[in-house]
């Protein structure tokens, strides 16, 4: 089944009342109404899953402090390094640092920690137990084992800590701020005032690309400093103690791209003079809008906290990059301005995120999903093509694919229309002939696919099906606007795909120059990409319907795909499901095309039980800045956006009862599924109504 959720039914509330054969009844109003006490952000904090070489077996997520597409990420870093800075299994934390991508599978970020101390104290760490720690949305809080508490919360581009130094040790309270030290190699400097701290930090590298940024940063403490030293003489990082009576400390931090003015302005922009405790409730009452914007009624606690932790970890990125007065540095190094109202987004993991994340994101945040999609097409005027896989304001070239046009036609598809959407067309398709944005792009137009064993090409296969994929969304973009000669370009390259298909085989497979099939086998991996050519075969998410008539039809389909979901993450050797990594993300919904909805509900349900907990090792792959989480939420919801660039969702069943989701300046969605439960199978009738307006 396929809902068609487009722009113009956005018009007026949809409720979806799925049901058995009898007339579904009204769901209880037993909705959550404080949604953030159903978060733990440790989850993904753990391994859930083996390393099969893709980032490792852990969500890699961070447990720290942030606002909802937020700037600052301040979170702690343990000793033992993982992916997000934060090893559960690790019980020694070296600081906390400003910055922190959530998921991914290479290391960077981790600026500029923070780490409270006594005088005397030269470990540079602390150990701790879990027992005295405690992370909720936008506040963490942890008690060292030496007696020193550390709470921290943060707004959209600043935080604030308040330490606490214990009274039954007479050594003064101290910390040290580190400017040189991050994920990655890393240079700064700090200059010390009376009661601040403020300096940069250069560091990159993220996946080994040439990438490098510098970021500012300001603190502000409540004490003046007693005593102050550049550890080792060197300007890099600094230390600093209080007066012997200070037990308490709080810090005001800020951080910009910009300058050291930046930081600071923007702490008095989001902070004011407001003490700790009311901007870390203003921080969870943030969540709570955004968390509360999908409403779940009935289900277990554990579905309750999978949902909306997955929820919470869709909404981390991308990051919030211009400052409050709408400054950033751009793609081109200059200094540019976003209008008034509006800001500048970074780190886009775009062959991750244009699956599901980003349409989510449109579904209850349109105007920061427009402001993505602005972000997206700054970053490619400003840099002259589209980068795959973009942090803070350079490109790193990471993973295949087109996918940042997919994010702007995806959002769009959703409702999110307010930025220049035909400049974004003109620069994606001028894109199309630029190498550095679609290596092989030569061959793809020539021949209708990239041959094995092309130069500068990762993976021929799947960088063909990535761009057949970014074809047909663009397409749907160029639809909407009414630009027909492109439209029509972009349509037939769509179809490019078909020419992988070997009737022999039953496979979409790598192709020689020539015309002819290499040796071949479906567990190969190579000319795919983090996957193999049973998961990719699949991976035609906007013609199924095309690419089942060329396997002998729905029977046969099912039966393959039934075969294929005998392991659900079988990692990228084996011939099967691997849901812990990306190619794999839509095919338990190509069922649904295949016209058995049940096995779509069957394997959905069966990856939501046994592929996310509510525990630190919750997920069983890298969460790829809310990729992995987002799958988990729309199947929850018992949908998801099958195709990018259209606003059509594929359907299996929801996980609760009862769902309303409510969409800023716009109507709500209700699903009701009144016998939905954990072990629910009889659900198969579909009705969508329209609420008649009064008078009617």
């Amino acid at each position: 089944m396929r809902f068609p959720f487009r722009r113009a039914a956005l018009a007026a509330a949809a409720v979806l009342v799925v049901s058995s054969a009898r007339v579904a009844p009204a769901a209880a109003d037993d909705t959550v109404a404080d949604p953030a006490q159903y978060v733990n952000p440790f989850v993904g904090t753990a391994p859930g899953g083996a390393d099969f070489g893709h980032g490792g077996g852990a969500g890699n997520t961070f447990p720290g402090a942030t606002a909802p597409l937020g700037g600052v990420q301040w979170s702690p870093d343990t000793v033992t390094y993982q992916h997000g800075g934060y090893a559960y299994g690790d019980n020694r934390i070296r600081g906390f640092s400003l910055t922190h991508i959530s998921g991914a599978g290479c290391r960077d970020y981790g600026n500029v920690p923070f780490m409270p101390m006594l005088a005397g104290d030269t470990s540079g760490q602390a150990t701790f137990s879990h027992a005295n720690e405690r992370a909720t949305p936008g506040n963490y809080r942890v008690t060292f084992d030496n007696g020193i508490g550390s709470e921290l919360t943060a707004t959209r581009r600043s935080g604030i800590a308040r330490f606490t130094y214990p009274a039954t040790d007479d050594r003064p309270a101290a910390l040290r701020v580190d400017a040189g030290k991050a994920f990655n190699a890393a240079t700064g400097t700090v200059d010390i005032g009376t009661d601040t701290l403020s300096g940069f930090t250069d560091s990159g590298g993220f996946c080994k690309s040439a990438n490098r940024y510098r970021l500012y940063f300001h603190a502000v403490f409540d004490h003046p400093f007693a005593h102050v030293v550049h550890p080792d003489g060197k300007p890099g990082a600094a230390q600093v103690s209080f007066g012997p009576d200070v037990r308490t400390v709080t810090v005001r931090v800020g951080v910009s791209f910009v300058s050291v003015d930046g930081a600071r302005g923007n702490i008095v922009a989001e902070q004011h003079t407001n003490p700790y405790d009311r901007i870390r409730r203003a921080a969870r009452a943030q969540w709570n809008d955004w968390l509360g914007r999908i409403s779940v009624g009935g289900g277990t606690d554990t579905q309750r906290r999978v949902f909306y932790t997955a929820l919470y970890h869709s909404l981390l990125h991308p990051s919030a990059f211009s400052d409050a007065d709408g400054r950033y540095p751009g793609m081109d190094g200059r200094i540019h301005t976003t209008p008034a109202g509006h800001v500048q987004y970074a780190n886009f993991s775009g062959w991750d995120v244009y699956r599901s994340q980003v349409q989510l994101l449109a579904l209850l945040a349109p105007h920061e999903a427009s402001d993505i999609a602005q972000s997206v097409l700054n970053q490619g005027l400003q840099a002259g093509y589209f980068d795959r896989w973009t942090l803070a304001n350079g490109g790193t070239g990471v993973m295949v694919g087109d996918p940042l046009p997919v994010i702007a036609s995806a959002v769009y598809a959703f409702g999110a229309t307010d930025f220049d959407a035909r400049g974004l067309l003109r620069a994606a398709m001028a894109g199309r002939d630029d190498k550095r944005q679609r290596p092989g792009h030569a061959q793809y137009d020539a021949l209708g696919y990239i041959p094995a064993g092309t130069k500068g090409v990762w993976g021929s296969a799947a960088t063909t099906l990535e761009y057949a994929v970014s074809d047909y969304a663009l397409a749907q973009l160029a639809h909407s606007l009414g630009d027909t000669a492109a439209y029509d370009t972009l349509l037939k390259a769509s179809r490019n795909w078909r020419n992988l298909f070997n009737p022999a085989t039953g496979y979409l497979q790598p192709r020689a120059a020539d015309g002819t099939w290499p040796a071949f086998t479906p567990a190969q991996k190579n000319e795919y990409v983090e996957g193999n050519a049973a998961q990719y075969t699949w991976m035609v998410p906007h013609d199924l319907s095309g690419l089942f008539t060329l396997m002998g039809g729905n029977a046969a389909v099912t039966a393959r795909l039934d075969t294929f979901f005998t392991q659900l993450n079988a990692g990228g050797t084996q011939p099967y499901a691997y849901l812990g990594n990306e190619p794999s993300f839509d095919t338990p919904w190509a069922y649904d095309f295949a016209g058995r909805p049940d096995r779509a509900r069957d394997t959905v349900r069966r990856a939501l039980a046994t592929l996310f907990s509510d525990r630190p090792d919750g997920l069983v792959g890298n969460d790829d800045l809310g990729a992995m989480s987002s799958w988990a939420v729309w199947a929850s919801l018992g949908m998801y956006p099958q195709a990018p660039g259209t606003g059509q969702l594929a359907l299996a069943e929801p996980a609760f009862p009862s769902v309303v989701v409510h969409r800023p300046g716009g109507p709500r969605m209700v699903l009701v599924a009144p016998d939905a439960s954990a072990t629910s199978r009889d659900i198969r009738t579909l009705t969508v109504t329209a609420p008649q307006r009064k008078g009617a």
